[in-house]
């Protein structure tokens, strides 16, 4: 599995931590990529992150994102605005255990500046690692994995039918908006090397140095 490591300018101090947390308790099996965001990259809001973490996904440059803004519960509303983002808003391990086995989701946001004081990093460290504490999508508790399998599956196509392609929507999107993602040059060229879904065409297309 290829994991994203992206998350709001307001957090730069965290990312290192962020994404060590997250090298651990992928784990060796597991690919981490870490794209910020870093000192040198343009300011961008956790809304014009969540684009970048949508873009990841809908072009399937990687199958799963670790992110977080001050609270994270903005980067999740964000996140789970686009469309084929499940994203948990992940504050504790017991958070993260639960949505790695029944929510089929394929991001999670944590809280990177709220509550975040002393021993703040081994709740980072801990909920990480139950984030990634076995199989996903195995369902909890064993006895209502049939029943959580069969709702978590639901929502994902309930969501397709509600939200229209990512990169339309893009398209709309108030081009001062998009200026400064458009900038996030490590992120695109992941997705045009990596990405395998007709998307990355579409992208290409709409890209203002592609056109």
């Amino acid at each position: 599995m290829k994991v994203a490591v992206i998350q709001a300018t307001t957090q730069i101090d965290k990312n290192n931590l962020l994404f060590q947390a997250t090298q651990q308790a992928a784990g060796a099996e597991n690919e981490v990529i870490n794209f910020g965001v870093f000192e040198h990259d343009p300011k961008l809001s956790y809304v014009q992150v969540s684009l970048l973490v949508g873009l990841l996904l809908n072009t399937k440059a990687v199958d799963y994102v670790i992110t977080g803004c001050s609270s994270g519960n903005g980067m999740a509303i964000a996140c789970n605005s686009l469309p084929n983002v499940i994203c948990g808003y992940l504050p504790t391990p017991s958070d993260a255990y639960l949505f790695g086995r029944i929510n089929h989701g394929n991001c999670a946001s944590l809280p990177l500046g709220l509550n975040f004081g002393w021993a703040g990093e081994l709740n980072l460290k801990f909920t990480l690692e139950k984030l990634f504490d076995g199989p996903m999508n195995t369902g909890y508790p064993q006895a209502a994995s049939e029943r959580k399998e069969h709702d978590a599956l639901m929502l994902q196509n309930i969501k397709q039918l509600a939200q229209t392609n990512l990169i339309d929507t893009i398209n709309q999107i108030d081009s001062d908006f998009m200026a400064p993602i458009y900038q996030k040059h490590d992120v695109f060229d992941y997705i045009f090397k990596n990405g395998t879904d007709k998307q990355v065409t579409q992208l290409k297309s709409i890209m203002p140095t592609c056109n």
